[in-house]
């Protein structure tokens, strides 16, 4: 018999545990877990595959993932395997301030093809934390080219760019508190009322007019650049009033400030439109998109310019254009599997279907709002947001959810269901029954 066709004897139950074990002993020893009490074992949760919207443990538990922010095809789709393994036999990358890469030209012109006229011009990085320091460089230096420097920056106190220095000093969120010094001055705008409230039409004029002093009418103390948001993420899942960013926009030409919009985790699909902000039908000068752009797979993001910020580089006094980017920026493996990405959101219509989903799990949930521990229920597209009564209720069904199966994702005291965009019509119903099973049991657990 050929090596080949043996067939290896299965382990048994015990040699399963021990491997078990020796894989989280290992985990426990030797990775340092990011945003993560070290008093919390992360490698009690251990994965071993996903298929789908569903993943499974190294103890053979499946369970439906509703936790991963960027996951827009789910795991293991065979479109963006077989990219990916096509790109890397042919050329991995090369850097981008020496020459360019077939994938990284192509993903450049997909992007623009899906926003406004004028926003042309991708610049690529690998997350959305550099892609924000990249942003307010930008601005920085746009001010500068037009002969008017600017330098302070505008944004939401609960809103989170990420996790540089330049992103944590733009967020009064504990996590993001740092004791160094802030890179620009910030001005930072709380919310005017409690997000159940906020995402309501009446709550527009509250919101706008503390962005309305935030900004300011002092022409020697005009900001550089609005910071916002779409949709608050870490923040709280807060959904905002509808016309905000395009009453924003209107603020923001008034005084000659740029406006950056942090579409992160809501573009591509999750928001159930291409980006969040042609909900509105604004253009921003500056977009930074990262999470869903390839669905997980390879870090990427992407900052796209409008035409009247970049075509000031050329006045640079150093290199004559932008100097700023990364050894790995435009990988060319992270553009073919973006490209990927975006062929299945394409092909399979899963914009409009993240935001016709979103809907019908919306109506789900809305009868499990009258838990006395839920106090709102909201969605933007395919993210669903049960506001909790506090941290530790939020706490308390995240832990349950786990046990019936399904992963949620917690922010403060929100909770959200966060599925891949590929998740189907069975998917869906079962992440409810899961859900409210979860809600019962925190019940039972607690009492």
């Amino acid at each position: 018999m050929k090596p080949s066709s043996v067939i290896a004897p299965r382990r048994s139950h015990h040699d399963r545990l021990d491997r078990a074990a020796e894989i989280r002993e290992r985990d426990r020893r030797h990775v340092w877990h990011t945003w993560s009490p070290l008093s919390a074992d992360r490698s009690a949760l251990t994965l071993s595959h996903g298929s789908g919207y569903r993943v499974w443990d190294i103890d053979g538990r499946e369970y439906i993932d509703a936790s991963a922010l960027n996951s827009t095809c789910g795991y293991a789709h065979p479109h963006v395997q077989q990219a990916i393994s096509a790109q890397a036999a042919r050329l991995h990358h090369f850097d981008l301030s020496l020459a360019a890469n077939v994938p990284a030209g192509l993903l450049a012109e997909r992007l623009a093809s899906y926003l406004p006229a004028g926003m042309t011009k991708t610049l690529f990085v690998n997350s959305g934390s550099e892609g924000f320091e990249a942003a307010l460089l930008i601005a920085a230096a746009y001010h500068r080219h037009i002969g008017a420097p600017r330098s302070r920056v505008v944004g939401f106190a609960r809103g989170y760019q990420g996790t540089t220095i330049g992103c944590r000093s733009m967020s009064t969120l504990p996590r993001s508190r740092h004791g160094l010094r802030a890179p620009a001055p910030m001005t930072l705008v709380d919310l005017p009322l409690a997000p159940r409230e906020l995402r309501r039409p009446e709550a527009l004029p509250a919101l706008l007019a503390e962005f309305e002093r935030a900004i300011g009418t002092d022409p020697a103390d005009l900001p550089m650049a609005v910071v916002v948001e779409p949709f608050l993420n870490v923040g709280g899942g807060v959904v905002l009033p509808p016309g905000f960013l395009r009453r924003l926009r209107s603020l923001c030409d008034a005084t000659g400030t740029l406006l950056i919009v942090d579409e992160v985790f809501t573009a591509y699909g999750r928001a159930g439109s291409m980006f969040a902000c042609l909900r509105e039908d604004v253009t921003p000068d500056i977009l930074v998109s990262s999470k869903g752009l390839s669905g997980g797979y390879v870090p990427i993001a992407a900052v796209n310019v409008a035409g009247h910020v970049h075509d000031t580089f050329g006045s640079d006094p150093v290199i004559g254009g932008l100097r700023y980017g990364h050894t790995t920026s435009g990988h060319a493996i992270a553009c073919t599997a973006a490209l990927a990405t975006l062929d299945v959101v394409e092909r399979e219509r899963l914009v409009h279907r993240a935001e016709q989903l979103g809907g019908v799990l919306l109506d789900r949930f809305q009868a499990l709002a009258d838990h006395p521990d839920v106090v709102d229920v909201r969605r933007l597209g395919l993210i669903l947001v049960l506001e909790m009564s506090g941290a530790e209720a939020a706490s308390r069904l995240l832990a349950s959810a786990r046990e019936t199966g399904l992963l949620l994702r917690q922010q403060t005291a929100a909770v959200m269901a966060v599925p891949p965009l590929v998740i189907d019509d069975r998917g869906a119903a079962e992440l409810t029954v899961r859900l409210a099973r979860a809600l019962d049991r925190m019940d039972v657990n607690h009492a």
